[in-house]
C-alpha cells in the first residue's frame, strides 16, 4: 500500500501600510513531498503543501486575523479543481516567470470572479503583461532590480491603472521613504527593523527603568518578593498587569486583587512573561511589527533553549531583546551597558556568540526563511518550524489580550 508523507516548512514576512502597520504576510513556505507512484511531483506537492500548512491547522497560527500572500504556480492557477482557502484570507501571486498568455487570462479571470484577489510578483513592465495589470489589485515591485529612474518610469506607467504598489526589498529608510513620496501603498523588507539611530540623546529615563525591571524579571535567580516588588513600584504596570489577568480573554478562575495574588495562582514563570511583555509594549516603537517580532523570537527561543543547554529565562530575555536597537533607537552596546545582563546575554546580543547566541542566530536565520543556512542545528527543520508555528500562535494570542 502506497503512503503519502510530507513536511512543511514556514515563515512569514510581514507587509505594512503606509502608516507601517502590519497589512498582510507573505508566507514563505518549502515541502519535502513524497507522492504516490503515478502521481504529479511538482503542482500536485505543492497544492498538499499548501493545503496541509495553511488550511489544515496552521494558516490562522501563522497569520491570525492578516491576509496571507502565497506564491501559485500556473498549474495551480489554471486548475479547476477549488483552491484549499477562502478569498477573504488570500492574495495570489503570480510569479514573473508565469507566461500572461490567453488560458492563463482566462484562468485568472475566473478566479478574480470567485473574489480572490490578484498580486504580479516581481514586476517588471512588458506589454504582454497589460490583461495581467488589470486584473490584479496589487503590483509588487523589486526595488532592487530596477534604478531610480526606472522605478519612476514604471510608477508613472501605472499611474493610471486601478492596482496599488507595493515595494519589496526595502532595504533602508531612504528606500522607503523614496517609495512612500512615489505613492506606494505597501511596503516589504526588513527596512524597519534596521535601527534608525539616535546619535547623541541620552536614553529616556523612563525607557531604561522599563529595559531594567524587564532584564531583572528574567534573571533566574530573581525570587518571589522582588518581583512583586519590581512590580509594585510601578502604578500603571501594577494597573495594565491586573487589569490583564482579570480580563475575560484570560478566563482566570478567581480574581486577582494583587501581585501575591497573581504569583501565587499563575506562578512565577507566567507573571515575570506577562509583566515583562507589558512593560516593553509601553515603549514608543516606529512600528507594532518590532514588538511582534521580539515575541515571537523571544517565545521561540523559549522553547528551543534546553536543546541549546541555555535557561529558558535567558532564551526568552535574549529573544526579546534582540531587535532592541531598533526598538529604542539606540546602539546595542550601549543599551547593554545600561542593564543589569548576564555576560552570556549581552555576548549573544552584541555578536550572537555562546549557547544563546547560537540559538538567537538558528532562530533569526529560520524566520527569515534561510534554511538552507541553517546546518548546524541540534533540532531538524520540522522540529523548529513546529516551534516557530507555536510561537506566533502564542503572539497572536498574547497580543490580543495585551491590546
Amino acid at each position: 500500500m502506497n503512503t503519502t508523507s510530507y513536511q512543511t516548512t514556514v515563515a512569514r514576512q510581514p507587509i505594512l501600510d503606509r502608516n507601517l502597520n502590519t497589512y498582510a504576510y507573505e508566507l514563505l513556505y518549502r515541502g519535502d513531498y513524497q507522492p504516490q507512484q503515478g502521481m504529479d511531483t511538482g503542482d500536485t506537492a505543492t497544492s498538499q503543501v499548501i493545503s496541509h500548512t495553511f488550511v489544515e491547522d496552521n494558516f490562522e497560527k501563522v497569520t491570525g486575523n492578516h491576509i496571507a500572500f502565497l506564491n501559485m504556480t500556473r498549474n495551480l492557477l489554471m486548475s479547476d479543481d477549488p483552491l484549499p482557502f477562502s478569498p477573504k484570507h488570500v492574495v495570489l501571486e503570480i510569479l514573473e516567470d508565469v507566461a500572461a498568455d490567453i488560458d492563463l487570462v482566462n484562468a485568472v479571470e475566473k478566479l478574480v470572479a470567485q473574489g480572490y484577489r490578484i498580486a504580479l510578483d516581481d514586476f517588471i513592465f512588458d506589454e504582454t503583461l497589460w490583461p495581467l495589470i488589470h486584473l490584479a489589485e496589487i503590483i509588487k515591485i523589486d526595488i532592487l532590480a530596477l534604478n531610480e529612474q526606472q522605478l519612476h518610469e514604471h510608477v508613472a506607467i501605472l499611474e493610471n491603472s486601478d492596482v496599488k504598489l507595493l515595494a519589496e526589498k526595502v532595504e533602508t529608510q531612504e528606500q522607503y521613504e523614496l517609495c512612500k513620496q512615489l505613492g506606494f501603498h505597501y511596503f516589504q523588507g526588513y527596512f524597519f527593523s534596521r535601527p534608525t539611530l539616535i546619535k547623541d540623546a541620552p536614553l529616556p529615563g523612563n525607557a531604561l527603568n522599563i529595559l531594567r525591571i524587564v532584564s531583572r524579571l528574567q534573571d533566574p535567580n530573581v525570587d518571589f518578593d522582588e518581583i512583586e516588588e519590581l512590580i509594585s513600584q510601578d502604578p500603571s504596570l501594577s494597573y495594565k498587569l491586573l487589569k490583564l489577568l482579570n480580563s475575560a480573554s484570560l478566563a482566570l478562575p478567581k480574581k486577582v486583587d494583587s501581585i501575591k495574588r497573581a504569583l501565587v495562582i499563575l506562578g512565577l514563570k507566567s507573571v515575570k512573561s506577562w509583566t515583562s511583555l507589558i512593560a516593553l509594549s509601553n515603549v514608543e516603537l516606529s512600528t507594532p511589527e518590532l514588538m511582534t517580532i521580539a515575541m515571537t523570537r523571544a517565545k521561540m527561543c523559549e522553547q528551543l533553549s534546553d536543546h541549546f543547554n541555555c535557561e529558558q529565562d535567558a532564551g526568552f530575555l535574549v529573544g526579546l531583546f534582540s531587535n532592541l536597537d531598533a526598538m529604542m533607537k539606540h546602539q546595542m552596546d550601549e543599551l547593554i551597558e545600561n542593564l543589569p545582563l548576564t555576560e552570556d546575554v549581552g555576548r549573544a546580543l552584541l555578536n550572537q556568540t555562546g549557547n544563546l547566541g547560537h540559538l538567537l542566530q538558528i532562530v533569526k536565520l529560520y524566520e527569515l526563511g534561510l534554511w538552507d543556512d541553517i546546518t548546524d542545528s541540534p533540532l531538524n527543520i520540522d522540529q523548529l518550524g513546529e516551534a516557530y508555528i507555536d510561537a506566533t500562535e502564542w503572539t497572536i494570542n498574547t497580543q490580543s489580550s495585551l491590546y
